[in-house]
């Protein structure tokens, strides 16, 4: 972000201390979750298994420093276990980590070309289904282990010998297994007062403990502790290079796609300061390159761990450092625990791990983009295929689906109801999309079903009108007009022309109509203008959105009528649960119940305040003196708060007086700030954002809980 304020005062010793003992807690939090997922992606990777604590402490310790996500947590990671177990399979382990170190040299270099975005470009459906894809495999591959028979390589293989490893299969390391996978069910689903720990370690240590009563459960096997493990890679392997590089290629794609993805997905998790992708990739690289070199896993950015380092109530990088640090000390002094793991245990965490990959949100929001097709080819093709060439069949499917919506137009008839045929309303015709000489048989099927000598108006809601296709519409309407119908041809939303009043968009009443006297004309006019350019527009999703909804967020805003919350944050039916309020204060039980019902029931993951330059509420609360003993003033005193902590010097305050801005408009901030502090109170179970909405220049900042300042997001 740009910084509009500079003035960042030093974090007083009792904030450093509040930090420090945050991240610390987090930290040990992590470590529980990070030691059983990082042996067990190592076992489905075909790795050493201490590889998976190698590239676990190297994550945490080189990416939580230098990396771009404050509180995204590193380390070996599921996603990529599909590709090392081909690699080592392919060209074994010492030149896998030549591999994984030239990976990460690759990341470096993409991050200082700053190409980050163009990784984020790569289509969701395409990465979902490759994430699933990768996650059926290991889930097969994996349910051998169970049975107690090594794992087979590939989703097909492990389909084929499923029936044959039934009939063999070794009861007390399949109820190891199966005691694993139910323990991993049931835990979520248990009274959250109960699940103090970790549901992968505890199903880990339960399984080990079960295991004790039986003598030939294959165990996990350890040449030496961690340091013992440290192997550098072939550094001229008597392989084909140019499959080496591939190799380099595809890992530092997969690696930054998923650490790029993960750290987003983190971002939205909490209020402080936002990712930096370069940055990110540059930390990732130099944890790939350094895990390579001494003989761990690639890395990339996990979002389980990223997840519950967020929720464990890390403040800081230093959370995934430590976490780190501690999974050193376990892979060095507590290498005798390893031995007691069951690989039953692993094999069955990797198997609930496998599945949750598959996210049927990722299906529900294929199908809702109409990318369904993009998701099962790229899912298909890395299960019959390999990863890369899943991924390219993903690339393919999603460049020929942009391919047919760029030269596809959908064309339809609206017919008036009885009464609108009464009132002699028109025909519509609307035409959406591109309109090019490919769709000119659709238009003249759809047009000759027009009966002759109706009035019809052709809406064109097109980002292309081709010379064919104009040259059918105007021949069309030319004959339409001639056997006595009217024809209206509009292009709703498109800019007024020069001397006309501009249409309703983003102006105001009075800036598309003349206002009628009548208190009641505007809005009536407003509806009508609705029905008329956007209600069919919008239909479709609201269709879809009848029955239930699901918002992304909710913003809490003043009530204040500049304060348009969907305008200011573009965003659309469905997409925000708002409340509004003068001075947009947590406050009474209205706002209480709104909480709750967004929260318990809607379970939306993010709520934001926002409060907004010329505050009426904010310019009275300073006015204390003139304040009227009536509603108003009652209300007002749920904001003595926010003037309190205005007053006394408030970080945000300082930086906002700083900037130039004036006493109401650095209270409104300390507002936001302060209401961000009275819903963490209320223990709400959501993300918190603070918003300003600078009115003048038509700016939303975004508050940097870090820096204590508002600053322009990027």
């Amino acid at each position: 972000m740009t910084a509009i304020a500079r003035p960042v005062q030093p974090a007083p010793a009792d904030d450093r201390s509040s930090r420090f003992r945050a991240d610390l807690g987090a930290s040990f939090v992590v470590f529980l979750v990070a030691v059983p997922l990082s042996l067990g992606i190592a076992l489905a990777s075909g790795a050493p298994i201490m590889a998976g604590l190698v590239a676990a402490v190297v994550g945490g310790v080189v990416a939580g420093v230098l990396g771009g996500s404050p509180l995204q947590v590193s380390g070996p990671a599921a996603g990529l276990a599909v590709v090392v177990a081909e690699l080592v399979a392919r060209f074994g382990w010492e030149t896998t980590c030549l591999i994984t170190a030239g990976a990460g040299l690759l990341q470096i270099g993409f991050g200082f070309a700053r190409i980050a975005r163009f990784a984020q470009a790569i289509p969701p459906a395409v990465v979902h289904g490759m994430l699933a894809g990768i996650g059926v495999t290991i889930a097969l591959s994996q349910i051998h282990v169970v049975l107690g028979a090594e794992p087979p390589t590939g989703a097909i293989a492990a389909i084929v010998e499923l029936p044959g490893q039934l009939a063999r299969i070794r009861p007390d390391a399949a109820l190891v297994g199966a005691g694993t996978i139910a323990m991993l069910l049931l835990w979520p689903r248990l009274p959250r007062r109960l699940r103090v720990l970790p549901g992968a370690l505890v199903a880990v240590a339960a399984a080990t403990a079960l295991a004790l009563l039986s003598s030939d459960v294959p165990r996990v096997d350890l040449p030496g502790n961690l340091l013992d493990a440290i192997t550098l890679p072939t550094l001229l392997p008597d392989v084909p290079w140019a499959g080496v590089v591939g190799g380099m290629l595809t890992v530092a794609l997969i690696a930054s796609v998923e650490s790029l993805l993960s750290a987003v997905a983190v971002d939205r998790m909490h209020g402080g300061r936002r990712a930096n992708p370069d940055r990110e990739l540059v930390g990732q690289g130099a944890a790939n390159t350094l895990s390579g070199l001494l003989g761990g896993l690639p890395v990339t950015g996990v979002i389980v761990r990223s997840a519950t380092n967020v929720e464990a109530g890390a403040r800081t990088r230093a959370s995934a450092v430590l976490h780190g640090i501690w999974i050193a000390v376990f892979g060095i002094a507590l290498v005798g625990v390893v031995e007691l793991i069951p690989l039953a245990a692993l094999a069955g965490l990797l198997v609930v791990v496998g599945v949750q990959l598959v996210k049927p949100a990722d299906v529900r929001a294929a199908r809702a983009h109409g990318e369904l097709p993009v998701y099962l080819g790229t899912v298909a093709g890395v299960l019959a295929l390999t990863l890369l060439e899943g991924v390219v069949i993903g690339l393919v499917l999603a460049g020929l689906t942009m391919l047919r919506r760029a030269v596809r137009a959908r064309v339809r008839i609206v017919e008036p109801d009885g009464a609108g045929h009464a009132a002699g309303q028109p025909w519509r015709v609307v035409v959406e999309g591109t309109l090019s000489f490919l769709s000119v048989p659709v238009l003249s099927r759809t047009l000759a079903a027009v009966p002759a000598g109706v009035p019809v108006r052709v809406e064109l809601v097109v980002d292309y009108l081709d010379h064919a296709a104009f040259d059918h519409l105007g021949s069309w309407a030319a004959r339409h007009r001639a056997a006595g119908g009217a024809v209206e041809v509009t292009e709703p939303g498109a800019p007024a022309a020069v001397g006309e009043r501009p249409r309703h968009g983003y102006a105001t009443w009075s800036q598309w109509q003349e206002v009628d006297h009548a208190p009641h004309a505007p809005i009536l006019a407003g509806v009508a203008a609705f029905h008329s350019e956007a209600a069919e527009l919008v239909r479709p999703t609201l269709q879809e959105l009848a029955d239930a909804q699901s918002p992304k967020g909710l913003l809490l805003s003043c009530a204040d009528s500049r304060v348009q919350p969907n305008l200011i944050t573009g965003s659309g039916p469905g997409d925000l649960f708002t409340v509004q309020n003068v001075g947009n204060l947590v406050a009474g039980t209205s706002v209480r119940a709104a909480l709750q019902y967004a929260t318990a029931v809607l379970h939306v993951p993010l709520i934001a305040v926002c409060g907004h330059s010329g505050c009426g509420a904010m310019r009275a609360l300073l006015d204390e003196g003139e304040r009227p003993a009536d509603a108003l003033g009652d209300w007002l005193r749920a904001g003595a708060p926010g003037l309190e902590a205005f007053r006394t010097g408030h970080a945000v305050g300082r930086a906002a007086l700083a900037a130039g801005f004036g006493e109401a408009e650095a209270l409104a901030m300390v507002n936001v700030a302060v209401q961000l502090d009275a819903l963490r109170a209320h223990g709400v179970d959501a993300a918190l954002l603070g918003l300003y909405f600078d009115i003048p220049s038509a700016r939303v900042l975004v508050l940097d809980e870090e820096a204590q300042e508002f600053r322009r997001p990027e």
